[in-house]
């Protein structure tokens, strides 16, 4: 079986790390389990713990051990140059550097639960040529291809 990458951004991230069930949940015991490799940048590090030290303070600690013992690959941020390069990608700026990122490591799927910067503009994936998805999405994409690889 070819491996699955998956590049997650904070939304998704932090949905998977703060639920105990739910798609996002389902693609972090995956990668646990070592049967998908899930990627994120500093960038989505940096904004997990954030996040999450700012509205649930009491599992942060939680959180910075999950990272560290899940089979997660922390790609570098882009360059400044790299991000400029493609701002016109998405409509919030901020979100740049995320596409950017998913985009230098060549992953089968950006999981986002960012509706509007990401999933309701199909020039994002136009450009950017990433194939993008919520978890349930990418769940059900995992699902098929386990399958269609072990027959």
């Amino acid at each position: 079986m070819l491996p699955i990458n998956v590049f997650f951004d904070s939304s998704a991230f932090i949905s998977g790390i703060i639920s105990g069930k739910g798609a996002a949940r389902a693609l972090l015991l995956l990668a646990e389990d070592k049967r998908i490799s899930i990627i994120v940048s500093e960038q989505v590090i940096v904004e997990v713990e954030r996040n999450i030290a700012k509205k649930i303070p009491k599992i942060l600690h939680l959180t910075r051990e999950f990272i560290r013992e899940t089979n997660l690959i922390i790609h570098k941020d882009p360059t400044k140059e790299e991000v400029n390069e493609h701002l016109n990608w998405v409509n919030h700026a901020a979100d740049v550097p995320i596409l950017v990122s998913a985009m230098e490591v060549n992953v089968d799927f950006l999981v986002t639960l960012n509706t509007k910067h990401f999933l309701d503009d199909p020039q994002v994936t136009l450009k950017s040529g990433l194939r993008i998805g919520t978890p349930g999405d990418v769940l059900a994409w995992v699902r098929r291809e386990m399958t269609r690889t072990t027959k």
